[in-house]
């Protein structure tokens, strides 16, 4: 048996969610990781002495060590085996965790940069499991983990603060390392994805490094690509920049921590009800409508208030969800599966570098030109990217 036939790997139905629950747990520990440390960072600058230059290395060397491990960490996995991979990822990111507590709190980058490696190989293989283990109902399967996976976002700041504030910023590391010991135990119960047999044969199917290098560049995946940057630059001013919005026009913290909990919590209620469309529907038919939905909101946001902001927020999270989470799908049904670890990696890489980019890319313009011309730019790069993608004959002919 070849790698080829072997990488559709087979689980009894009745036990697939329970894999995805597993795998979506796997992607939680990585958002919780980072977060949990990002929004605490003010109070550890504060007792160790360090700026914002400081901080703003800190919360980018985590996104630094996913961009370049996530295609890395797929390659190997499809190579030498998807469950060793993951194992060895939440491994390393304990490790990564628990180091805090044993070295001098001002090498917290070095700490950062070990759990962003760890991260890497547990978001690149979980989401390539959950594509093996749902070859039917996958989008469905990928906007459950996406949304559990997100919820890492939503829980880990206020859950941060609390322990910084009643034990101290290394309780956050405890914290982080215990999350990753249960999805660690967990994870032993997924199924063997490589047998003796599967180590001893032949490895003329297996990727090439100069065919995982091509991924990067083959033409039927860059409008996806493509795509999932452009939408990574809408969640990264909507989510980073629509508070300064708020704070321009008067709202207060509390209105505006309001409104972007409901920006967040439509952004990630959607990903399972846009995934369950993308297998009934399409899934370029649902990427291509939620790319418009977000657009077009992004575009108004910073001209409205009151009743019409909260709607036009809503939308915009619709939008970015259906699109973050069906772009997973889309890239998973046009690759080679022999690859699906690399490619899957390469497209969460894209992801990484859009959420790095875009923050910076939208500062920039809204430092010269005001908060309104960064939100309408951003709009209008995904509104020419619509059209484009509309007129595509290689994205047409996706699914």
């Amino acid at each position: 048996m070849n790698r080829a036939s072997r990488v559709e790997t087979t689980v009894p139905p009745s036990r697939r969610y329970w894999y995805l629950v597993i795998l979506a747990l796997c992607g939680f520990v990585t958002s919780f990781g980072a977060h949990i440390v990002v929004t605490n960072l003010p109070a550890y600058a504060q007792v160790v002495g360090v700026g914002a230059f400081m901080i703003g290395l800190l919360i980018a060397v985590y996104d630094f060590a996913e961009l370049f491990a996530k295609p890395a960490a797929g390659f190997i996995a499809d190579r030498r085996g998807m469950k060793a991979m993951l194992l060895t990822g939440i491994m390393v990111f304990i490790a990564g965790s628990l180091l805090f507590l044993v070295i001098d709190p001002k090498f917290l980058l070095g700490v950062r940069f070990i759990q962003g490696l760890g991260a890497a190989a547990l978001s690149t293989v979980s989401i390539t499991l959950v594509a093996k283990y749902f070859a039917t109902g996958r989008g469905t399967a990928f906007g459950i983990y996406n949304a559990i996976k997100g919820a890492g976002y939503v829980i880990a700041p206020a859950l941060g603060g609390f322990l910084v504030q009643g034990y101290g910023f290394s309780m956050i590391f405890i914290v982080s390392a215990a999350v990753g010991i249960v999805a660690l135990l967990l994870s032993l119960f997924l199924p063997k994805d490589r047998t003796k047999a599967d180590a001893l044969e032949d490895d003329d199917d297996d990727m090439s490094l100069k065919e995982f290098f091509l991924i990067f560049k083959e033409p039927h995946l860059l409008p996806v690509y493509a795509v999932i940057v452009i939408n990574m630059f809408m969640v990264g001013i909507l989510f980073g920049f629509l508070p300064v919005y708020l704070y321009s026009i008067g709202y207060t913290p509390l209105q505006s921590g309001i409104l972007v909990t409901v920006a967040t919590a439509s952004y990630l209620l959607v990903q399972p009800l846009a995934g369950y469309l993308a297998d009934k529907v399409s899934i370029r038919k649902t990427v291509l409508a939620g790319l418009l939905m977000a657009a077009l909101a992004i575009s108004v946001v910073a001209f409205t208030s009151g009743i019409l902001l909260i709607l036009v927020i809503v939308i915009a999270g619709v939008g970015v969800g259906t699109v973050w989470t069906n772009a997973d799908t889309l890239i998973s049904t046009m690759v080679d599966q022999r690859a699906l670890g690399a490619s899957m990696g390469a497209a969460q890489s894209f992801k990484e570098f859009g959420d790095m980019a875009g923050p910076l890319l939208v500062g920039l313009i809204t430092q010269f030109f005001g908060v309104r011309v960064g939100f309408v730019t951003c709009g209008t790069v995904a509104l020419l990217l619509l059209i484009f993608l509309a007129r595509s004959t290689s994205f047409q002919n996706n699914k």
